[in-house]
C-alpha cells in the first residue's frame, strides 16, 4: 500500500516556501539588469502583462497538476498521460544540474559575507574575486580544486540537507518561516540605509526613468516574459512537487496570485535597493550609471557591489553584511526546493524513506558539486551550464509541458474545473486563452531567437570542445536522461495514480 503523502501544516507554509523558492539570486541580480536594460520605468507595463498573462497562468497550471496527482512531477505528468512521463523527468535532471551548480554560488556569497567585515576586497574586487577567491585559470576541466571554495560549499551543502531530512512540515516549511521573514528584514534594512546615501536619486532615475519606445521593441518582451518565467521557478518542476503537499481544498488560483505579485514585489525592492547603490557609486566615481552596473549577474554581485561598499562613506561593513547575508538566504531556500523535486521524484519512484532518499539522492547532488565547481575551472563549467540549461532545459521543459498540456492532450479545462472546485478567483476563459495561445507562442519566439543568437556566435567565445560538453552537452544531457528514466518499467505507478485520484475527488 503507498505511504502517505506529507502535507503542509499551513497554507502560510506553503506560501512561504512558494516565494521562498521564486525568490532566489536572480531576483536580486538579474531583474533591476533586465529592468534597466528594457525600457526602464516603461519596462513595468510589459512586465505586468507578463506577469498575468504568463507568470501567474503557469503558476496555476503546475499548482493544479502537482495538486490533483499528490506526486512528484514524473508521476503527475504520468497521470495525465502515460507518455507525458518524460516531461516529468526531464525536469527533475534539470534540478539535479541547477542544484550543483547553484549551492556554490551561495557558498561565494557565505565568503563575500565575512569579507564584507574589513572589506578584504581591496582596492581591486574583480582581480580578488577571480584570483584571490576563485582561483580561475581558462574555461577548461578540472584541474586543481579552491579550498576557500570547497569548505563553505560543504557547509551549505550540510545545511541543505540538514533541513530536507526533516521532511516537508518540520523541515522545509520552518525553514521558509525563518528564511523568508529574515530575507525582508535584511533587504529592507539594505534598502533603507541604501536610499540614504548620496546619489542614490539618480540611480533610482536611471532604474524608473521611462523609455516608451522600447516597449515597441520586440526583444525587450522577449525578455520581459523570460525574466517572469525564470523568476517564478516555472518548468523546473518546483511549483509541481510542492503543491502536492497541499490539501485537496486548499486554494490554488489564490494562492499564486499571492505567490506571484509577492515574487514580482521583491524584485521591484531589489531594484530600487540596487538602483540607489549604484546611483551613489556613479556619484561618488564622477561616471554615468551603466558604466558602474555593466551587466547583471555575478559581475553585479560580488565586483560591482563590493566597489559600492568600499566607498561608502560610513557603515560599509553593515552593508555588505546584509547585501551578500540577503544572498544566502535568498539561495538557500530556492537551493532547498530545487532539492526536493528530486528527492519527491526517487520517493514515488522507489518507495525509499525520506531520511535514505535525502542521504543518498542529496549526497549524489552533493558529490557533483563538490567535485566540478570548487574548482579553479569551476566559474566557466558554471556559466556554461547556467546558460544552456536554463535557455534550453527549463525555458524548453517549460514549452514542452504547455504544449502538450494545452495542444496535444488537451487537459486545460480539466485543470481548470480542479483549481475552481476550491479556489476562491475562478478560472475563466482568459485562462485557457493565454496558456493555450499567448505562452506557447511568447516561449516559441524566445527559443527561436535565442537558438539563432545561439549559432551566429559562439557564447562568451569559449572554446568549441569546452561547449560542447559544459554547455550544449548539459542540455541535451538532462533530455536524454529524462527520456531514459521514463522508459524504465515503474509497477507501482499506477497504483499511486489511483490512490492520489481518488483522494483528488474526495
Amino acid at each position: 500500500m503507498p505511504r502517505e503523502r506529507e502535507q503542509w501544516a499551513t497554507r502560510s507554509g506553503f506560501l512561504l516556501a512558494a516565494i521562498g523558492s521564486a525568490i532566489g539570486l536572480g531576483n536580486i541580480w538579474r531583474f533591476p539588469y533586465v529592468a534597466y536594460e528594457s525600457g526602464g520605468g516603461a519596462f513595468l507595463l510589459p512586465y505586468l502583462i507578463a506577469l498575468l498573462t504568463a507568470g501567474i497562468p503557469l503558476l496555476i497550471m503546475e499548482y493544479a497538476i502537482g495538486r490533483r496527482a499528490k506526486a512528484s512531477p514524473p508521476l503527475a505528468f504520468r497521470g495525465l498521460n502515460r507518455r507525458a512521463e518524460t516531461i516529468g523527468w526531464w525536469q527533475v535532471a534539470i534540478s539535479f544540474v541547477i542544484a550543483t551548480y547553484y549551492a556554490v554560488i551561495i557558498a561565494w556569497a557565505v565568503r563575500y559575507t565575512g569579507f564584507s567585515i574589513g572589506q578584504d576586497w581591496g582596492e581591486d574586487p574583480e582581480a580578488f574575486l577571480m584570483g584571490d577567491v576563485l582561483e580561475a585559470t581558462e574555461p577548461g576541466f578540472v584541474s586543481s580544486y579552491v579550498s576557500g571554495v570547497m569548505w563553505p560549499l560543504i557547509a551549505v551543502w550540510v545545511v541543505a540537507l540538514g533541513v530536507l531530512v526533516f521532511g516537508v512540515r518540520r523541515g522545509i516549511e520552518r525553514a521558509s518561516k525563518i528564511f523568508i521573514p529574515l530575507l525582508v528584514v535584511l533587504f529592507i534594512a539594505l534598502v533603507i540605509q541604501a536610499l540614504t546615501l548620496d546619489g542614490a536619486g539618480r540611480g533610482l532615475d536611471a532604474f524608473f526613468a521611462p523609455d516608451w519606445d522600447a516597449i515597441t521593441d520586440g526583444s525587450v518582451w522577449v525578455a520581459v516574459y523570460g525574466q517572469i518565467f525564470f523568476s517564478l521557478s516555472i518548468g523546473f518542476g518546483i511549483m509541481i512537487t510542492y503543491a502536492s503537499y497541499l490539501r485537496r481544498r486548499a486554494d490554488l488560483t489564490g494562492s499564486a496570485l499571492v505567490a506571484g505579485f509577492a515574487n514580482s514585489s521583491f524584485e521591484i525592492l531589489a531594484g530600487i535597493g540596487v538602483f540607489a547603490a549604484i546611483g551613489f557609486m556613479a556619484t561618488n566615481t564622477g561616471v554615468a550609471v551603466d558604466e558602474v552596473i555593466g551587466e547583471g549577474g555575478i559581475g553585479l554581485a560580488f565586483i560591482a557591489f563590493p566597489q559600492i561598499i568600499s566607498s561608502l562613506p560610513a557603515a560599509g561593513d553593515l552593508f555588505g553584511v546584509l547585501f551578500f547575508g540577503s544572498l544566502v538566504v535568498a539561495g538557500m531556500s530556492s537551493l532547498i526546493s530545487i532539492m526536493q523535486v528530486v528527492i519527491s521524484a526517487v520517493q514515488d519512484r522507489t518507495g525509499m524513506p525520506r531520511v535514505p532518499s535525502v542521504l543518498v539522492v542529496g549526497g549524489a547532488i552533493a558529490l557533483a558539486s563538490i567535485l566540478l565547481f570548487p574548482t579553479s575551472e569551476g566559474l566557466y563549467i558554471l556559466d556554461a551550464a547556467d546558460h544552456f540549461v536554463l535557455q534550453y532545459g527549463v525555458a524548453m521543459a517549460g514549452l514542452v509541458s504547455v504544449v502538450v498540456v494545452a495542444w496535444v492532450l488537451r487537459q486545460l479545462p480539466a485543470l481548470q474545473e480542479h483549481a475552481n472546485s476550491t479556489s476562491a478567483v475562478r478560472l475563466g476563459w482568459p485562462w485557457l486563452l493565454t496558456l493555450g495561445l499567448i505562452t506557447p507562442l511568447v516561449l516559441g519566439w524566445m527559443m527561436w531567437d535565442g537558438l539563432r543568437e545561439e549559432l551566429a556566435a559562439r557564447y562568451e567565445d569559449y572554446p568549441a570542445t569546452f561547449l560542447a560538453v559544459a554547455g550544449w552537452g548539459v542540455a541535451a544531457g538532462v533530455l536524454v536522461v529524462g527520456v531514459l528514466l521514463s522508459l524504465v518499467p515503474w509497477r507501482r505507478a499506477d497504483q499511486l495514480i489511483s490512490v492520489a485520484s481518488e483522494e483528488g475527488r474526495s
